[in-house]
């Protein structure tokens, strides 16, 4: 009778074995997933303030080629007149320290091209592409100023440019309080697109189109 109750007893001990080794494998196999998943959480959040801050740095390379395309369009000649600089392609080097694409260059529809791939074709070509140092996060800017335009030369001829719709400006007067219509040049636009890349290999793009 004691024989019995002694095995008895041995097989339960066998059987809460069992069952801890199979809860702690539970246990263990939870933990893991749980510790992979934070770890994939603080990944992707990491990732998008990555993106978020190569999205941001886009401002600066918008505002420097604002700036330099403002200035071209003040500059002039020896008489006072207009230099019209805008008119022909630039390309960095020599007394040149942007460059400019007078013509518009999209991606191939055809071909389904990416503005990425579109973006690799300029910079195959030398000097086009504006790049400013690294920021302090890592960000490496580059800029591409077009003017969206079919050919170089004189907008208003057969360079045949997207401009503005003809602005009329009215003057009232102090007699009548009749208006004077004056006609005002239509504005030529232009299309800065931007490129950063930053750390992880976060690459972000960004477009403006502003008039002069």
């Amino acid at each position: 009778m004691l024989k019995t109750i002694s095995t008895h007893r041995h097989a339960q001990r066998g059987m809460v074995l069992i069952l801890s080794i199979i809860v702690l494998v539970a246990m263990s196999l939870a933990g893991i997933a749980l510790m992979r998943s934070v770890l994939t959480g603080n990944r992707v959040a990491g990732n998008a303030a990555f993106q978020q801050a190569a999205s941001m740095a886009a401002d600066v390379g918008t505002e420097r080629a604002i700036a330099w395309l403002e200035q071209q369009a003040r500059q002039v000649d020896g008489t006072g007149a207009p230099a019209n600089r805008l008119w022909t392609h630039k390309l960095i080097g020599g007394p040149e320290t942007v460059g400019y694409r007078a013509i518009r260059e999209d991606p191939d529809a055809t071909f389904n091209e990416t503005w990425e791939a579109a973006w690799q074709i300029q910079v195959d070509n030398p000097n086009r592409i504006n790049t400013l140092p690294p920021d302090a996060a890592g960000n490496t800017v580059s800029y591409l100023i077009q003017r969206l335009c079919a050919g170089e030369g004189d907008p208003s001829g057969a360079a045949n440019c997207e401009v503005s719709p003809t602005q009329v400006s009215s003057g009232a007067t102090s007699s009548k309080g009749a208006g004077l219509k004056i006609k005002l040049p239509p504005r030529i636009y232009y299309r800065i697109t931007v490129r950063v890349e930053g750390p992880r290999n976060a690459v972000s793009f960004s477009q403006s189109i502003v008039s002069i």
